[in-house]
């Protein structure tokens, strides 16, 4: 019976507010099920699919969040999990993801699925189970509740910022710990009342983010892309490469963003306003993916000038692909 059936969300974590909010979502409306919400960056994902291998499929229902996949024995994996009656759900929102669908990946049966960068990834589950639970003819007031910090979610997601308070709220995920932040957003009710764990968490934030912008200063190397109008500007930080783009976005012209993340071992692109490149595309080459205005990879280097080498890596792959 589906009321049996115990519940896994893997989503895009660990301090993303889209892929906690998606985990939160599911949490209220599963509420009183077996419930794991399991939280993973985008080089862990195949892995953790992978090994996601219940004994009894049919007692369980899986629902992937906010990420997507690279390797096609993923799947495989997943389908064979399907045969064996495991419902399989997987609602995403970056262009790259979606990209990839229509050009014949994910061949999975799934039980459902939502593709759409209309909204953030935690928008489009609210309103799927929404609908659910009115053609069901369910009651989820706690699911209900949360459609306040659904929407701050989706605003700072998208790069919005028309919903006072959705960037903080995404700064303070940031600088608390996974499972910190993941109680904290299920505790939370429609008021969006900032316990003080979060309180907390905005406090340190701001110093963080000085000292990240501070080494992204001393790193920073401009490059001129032939024959275009157009920067390559690569820097290294730790974290918070959106709010390093934002405080440099009126110095350039026309500037794609490459920052090298050492929190995370990741590549975060950027761009300013008048640009026009699809980094979404530009993150897919090295084997990432996101949105046409934010978008990350991983991109080793061997150069002690990081900066220097990841702009030349990243002119290559601007020309290569024919993105400028």
């Amino acid at each position: 019976m589906l009321e049996e059936r115990r519940v896994t969300v893997v989503s895009h974590g660990p301090r993303c507010l889209d892929g906690l909010t998606c985990a939160v979502v599911a949490a209220r409306y599963f509420a009183g099920r077996r419930f794991d919400p399991i939280f993973v960056s985008n080089r862990e994902i195949d892995e953790v699919l992978h090994n996601y291998d219940p004994s009894y499929p049919e007692e369980e229902e899986l629902w992937i969040t906010d990420i997507s996949w690279r390797q096609s024995s993923t799947d495989i994996h997943l389908d064979a999990l399907v045969s064996r009656g495991l419902e399989l759900y997987w609602i995403d929102h970056h262009k790259s993801a979606i990209d990839r669908r229509a050009e014949g990946r994910f061949n999975v049966a799934f039980t459902d699925s939502v593709l759409d960068d209309s909204y953030a990834a935690s928008r489009l589950l609210y309103e799927y189970l929404c609908r659910r639970t009115a053609a069901r003819g369910e009651s989820h007031p706690g699911l209900l509740a949360l459609e306040n910090l659904v929407m701050l979610a989706d605003d700072v997601d998208r790069w919005v910022l028309a919903v006072d308070g959705s960037r903080e709220l995404a700064l303070a995920m940031r600088a608390m710990g996974q499972t910190e932040a993941y109680k904290a957003l299920l505790a939370m009710d429609s008021s969006l009342e900032l316990p003080p764990v979060i309180e907390q968490a905005l406090g340190r934030v701001v110093n963080e983010v000085d000292e990240s912008h501070d080494l992204a200063l001393s790193t920073r190397h401009v490059v001129q892309v032939p024959h275009r109008d157009l920067v390559v500007v690569a820097a290294e930080c730790d974290d918070y490469a959106g709010e390093i783009a934002d405080r440099w976005k009126n110095d350039f012209a026309s500037a794609v963003f490459a920052l090298y993340d050492h929190r995370g071992d990741c590549m975060s692109f950027r761009r300013t306003p008048e640009c026009n490149i699809d980094l979404s595309r530009l993150a897919s080459s090295f084997g990432g993916g996101g949105h046409p205005a934010a978008a990350g990879c991983h991109i080793s280097t061997t150069s002690a000038d990081r900066s220097s080498e990841i702009a030349r890596r990243v002119i290559g792959a601007l020309t290569k692909e024919n993105l400028t």
